[in-house]
C-alpha cells in the first residue's frame, strides 16, 4: 500500500467544538448504535454470518427509515453518510472474523480428530506397526516417486545431494495437503491410519518410538486452540459505545439485587462491569478529499472547514514531520481553484479525513465546573489519508497512468453495450472530462521511484524473545544474502529495547499494587516503543534499499497471538496439574520474553516502505525454527504464493 495516515489537532472555539460534541455524541453515535443492533434482526444475517459479508447498501436501507427519527434527525448529509460508512466497516470486518475463525475452527476440529497416538492407530487399523509404516511408504512412493527413491538410496547408504532446507519446506507443504485430500477421499481404515501418522510425523515415516508425554503435549496444545476457537466464536455481537453508562449502570443494579444463576451469568456480569468503555463519540469520516476546504487565517496558520460544518472554522495543529503534508493540501486546492477546475480532484495528495475526539486519559480538570464538560476535556484530531505516490512528479505518473486505464476501460465496456441512453452518454462524458483533466497534472518535486529486483525479498519475522529478525533473500536460488538480528538491527539503540521492557516490568508492578488496593491502575506508557517501533522500520527499510529488494514480506498476524498463547499453555499444563501453578509459570515465561505490539511495529514497517515506494508481501510466519529460518521461510512463502497468483 502506497497510503499512510497523519495525524494533526484541530483548534476551534468553545461554541464551535461543543455544537460539534453534541452532533457527534447526541445524535450520530446513538445513530450508529442503533444501525449496529438493527442489522443482526435482518431475516439474512445468519446466511452472511456463514458467507462472511453482508450487500453494501443493506446499511444504507436500514438508515433511511431512521432519517426522520425525532432521536437522529437535525444531522448534516455527510454525518448520516459517515454513520452508514462506520457500521459498513464493522461489520465487514466483524463478519470477516467470524468466518476465518469458524474456517480454522473446523480445520482443528478434523486434525485433531485424525491426531492419534501410535498406539491408537495401530489398534484401529489392526495390523502392527511395522506394517502401518509399510503402508505410509507405499502411500509416499505413489504421491511422489522421486522422494521414496531418494530415502531408499539414503537407507542404503549411497551418497545422496541433499536439497535445499527450503526446497524441503515447501515439498512438505504441498505433500501435506495432498495427504490431507486424499484422507477425506478415501473409506479404507488402514489408508487413513497410514495417512494420519505421515502428516502427525512431518510427511515422514519415523524409525523412532513415539514418546507419549510429548504427544499427549501436542493433543493437548490442539484441544486448548479448539476451546479458545470456541470462545471467540461465541463473542456478542457489535454494540457500538455507550457514552451515558446506561448499561453499565443496569448491570451494576441487576448485580446488587441478584444472585447469579450460574457461572457464566457471573462471568458476564463481571465482564461487563470490568470492561472500560469508550467515553468519546464515533468519529465522522470525510470519504472524499473535496468534502474538506482548506485556507490560511490572517495569521498565516493553516485552517480547514468540513461540508455540513460550513460555518466554523478549524485552526491545524501538527507536528513539523507532518506540516508538509498540509502545505501540499492548501496547494492542491489553490492550483485547482486558479485553474478554474482544470486539474482532477482524483491527483490530489489528500484522500480522505476523519475528525475524532481524543480521549484525554488522566487528565485533570482544574477551575470551574464549566471546564469539566467533555468538549473541554478531550481533544479534537483530524486522521488524514494520503497516498505517498502522489508526493513526487514520478509517482503521480504511475497514478495518472493506473486511472486512465481504468477511465479507459469502463468507456470501453460501456460503449460495447449499444443503444446508449441519456444517462449512459452523460456518464462517458463525465469519463472523458475526467479523463481530460487527469493528464493536466499538478507541479510536483521530483525523485527517482525505487526499483527493486523482484526476485530480491525482505523477510522480517517476529517473535516472543527476539522482536525482529531480517533475511535477504534471492529467492530464485533461496540464498540468504544477509541476516540481521534485533541488536544488529538497532545497533547502539539496542540499549533502549532493554530500557522499554524495563518499563513495561515496572508498569506492570504498579498496575498490580493498584489493582490489590482497588486504586485506579491505568498508567500511561512513554512512547520509548513507538521510537523503537519507527528506528527497526526506517534501518529494515534501508536494507531494501540497499540490496535493491523489491519488496518487504511481513508475517500475517491473525494466529500468532492463538498460536503464542497455546503454546505456553500446553508448556504450563506440563508442569503441573494445579490450576495455579500452570497460572504462575505460564505469567512468569511471559514477563521473561519482550512484550512488544507487533501491529504496531507492522504499521511502522508499512508507513516507512510505502514513503519509499517499495512494495509490502504478507505471508503466514512458521511456528517452528529460528528466528532466521523462519524470516527465510516468509519470503520463501510469499514468492511462491506470487508465482502462484
Amino acid at each position: 500500500m502506497s497510503q499512510i495516515t497523519i495525524q494533526c489537532r484541530l483548534v476551534a472555539s468553545e461554541s464551535t467544538r461543543q455544537q460539534l460534541w453534541k452532533l457527534m455524541a447526541e445524535k450520530n453515535t446513538p445513530l450508529i448504535n442503533e444501525l449496529l443492533l438493527n442489522v443482526p434482526q435482518h431475516q439474512d444475517f445468519e446466511t452472511w454470518r456463514q458467507k462472511g459479508k453482508h450487500p453494501t447498501g443493506i446499511v444504507k436501507e436500514l438508515c433511511q427509515p431512521l432519517k426522520t427519527d425525532p432521536r437522529f434527525i437535525s444531522q448534516p448529509a455527510r454525518f448520516y453518510a459517515s454513520a452508514i460508512a462506520t457500521v459498513n466497516y464493522i461489520y465487514f470486518s466483524w463478519l470477516a472474523l467470524m468466518k476465518r475463525l469458524q474456517y480454522k475452527l473446523e480445520g482443528k476440529t478434523r486434525w485433531l480428530e485424525m491426531l492419534r497416538s501410535d498406539e491408537q492407530l495401530v489398534e484401529a487399523s489392526g495390523v502392527t506397526l511395522d506394517s502401518l509404516r509399510i503402508k505410509a511408504n507405499e502411500i509416499l512412493a505413489q504421491l511422489s516417486p522421486q522422494s521414496a527413491l531418494v530415502e531408499a538410496k539414503e537407507k542404503k547408504g549411497n551418497t545422496v545431494k541433499k536439497t535445499r532446507k527450503s526446497q524441503n519446506s515447501d515439498n512438505n507443504r504441498s505433500l501435506s495437503a495432498t495427504l490431507f485430500q486424499a484422507y477425506r477421499d478415501t473409506e479404507d481404515i488402514l489408508t487413513r491410519c497410514a495417512i494420519s501418522y505421515l502428516l502427525k510425523n512431518g510427511c515422514k515415516v519415523s524409525d523412532k518410538e513415539e514418546d507419549p508425554e510429548k504427544f499427549a503435549q501436542r493433543h493437548r496444545k490442539i484441544e486448548i486452540q479448539i476451546e479458545r476457537l470456541r470462545e471467540q466464536l461465541e463473542a456478542r455481537i457489535p454494540k457500538g459505545r455507550d457514552l451515558t453508562d446506561t448499561k453499565w449502570l443496569d448491570t451494576l443494579f441487576v448485580a446488587t439485587h441478584q444472585v447469579p444463576n450460574n457461572q457464566a451469568q457471573f462471568i458476564s456480569w463481571q465482564d461487563s462491569l470490568l470492561r472500560q468503555s469508550s467515553s468519546v463519540p464515533f468519529p465522522i469520516a470525510y470519504e472524499t478529499n473535496e468534502d474538506m476546504t482548506w485556507f490560511k487565517n490572517h495569521q498565516g496558520r493553516i485552517c480547514v472547514k468540513f461540508n455540513g460544518l460550513s460555518e466554523h472554522t478549524f485552526e491545524v495543529y501538527c507536528d513539523q514531520r507532518y506540516l508538509h503534508w498540509f502545505q501540499r493540501f492548501l496547494e492542491d486546492q489553490q492550483i485547482k481553484h486558479e485553474s478554474k477546475n482544470q486539474h482532477s480532484s482524483s491527483l490530489f495528495t489528500l484522500r480522505s479525513g476523519r475528525i475524532t475526539w481524543f480521549q484525554e486519559e488522566g487528565k485533570r480538570v482544574r477551575g470551574s465546573a464549566a471546564a469539566a464538560v467533555p468538549w473541554n476535556i478531550h481533544r479534537l484530531s483530524l486522521y488524514c489519508c494520503v497516498d505517498t505516490r502522489l508526493w513526487t512528479d514520478e509517482g503521480t505518473g504511475l497514478v495518472r497512468q493506473e486511472k486512465a486505464e481504468e477511465i479507459a476501460k469502463t468507456i470501453t465496456k460501456t460503449k460495447e453495450k449499444g443503444d446508449l441512453n441519456e444517462k449512459q452518454l452523460a456518464h462517458i462524458k463525465r469519463k472523458n472530462s475526467t479523463l481530460a483533466r487527469i493528464s493536466n497534472p499538478f507541479p510536483r518535486p521530483s525523485k527517482p521511484l525505487h526499483k527493486g529486483q523482484s526476485h530480491v525479498l525482505v523477510g522480517v519475522s517476529l517473535g516472543l524473545e527476539k522482536p525482529a529478525t531480517v533475511a535477504v533473500v534471492d529467492a530464485t536460488t533461496g540464498k540468504v544474502l544477509i541476516y540481521r538480528s534485533i541488536k544488529q538491527l538497532l545497533g547502539n539503540n539496542y540499549k533502549l529495547l532493554n530500557r522499554q521492557q524495563k518499563q513495561k516490568h515496572s508498569l506492570s508492578h504498579k498496575r498490580q499494587i493498584a489493582q490489590t488496593l482497588a486504586a485506579p491502575n491505568q498508567f500511561g506508557e512513554s512512547e520509548l516503543g513507538q521510537y523503537v517501533d519507527r528506528l527497526l522500520a526506517s534501518e529494515i527499510v534501508a536494507i531494501a534499499q540497499t540490496y535493491s529488494a523489491g519488496s518487504i514480506v511481513l508475517p500475517k498476524l491473525s494466529d500468532m497471538r492463538e498460536q503464542v498463547q497455546s503454546e505456553i499453555q500446553a508448556k504450563a499444563e506440563q508442569k503441573s496439574d494445579l490450576i495455579e501453578v500452570q497460572q504462575k509459570y505460564a505469567k512468569e515465561y511471559r514477563v521473561s520474553v519482550h512484550q512488544w505490539s507487533y501491529g504496531r511495529l507492522i504499521s511502522s514497517v508499512q508507513s516507512q516502505a510505502a514513503k519509499a515506494g517499495i512494495v509490502i508481501e504478507s505471508a503466514i510466519q512458521p511456528i517452528r525454527g529460528s528466528p532466521h529460518q523462519k524470516a527465510k521461510e516468509l519470503v520463501i512463502a510469499a514468492y511462491h504464493s506470487r508465482q502462484k497468483t
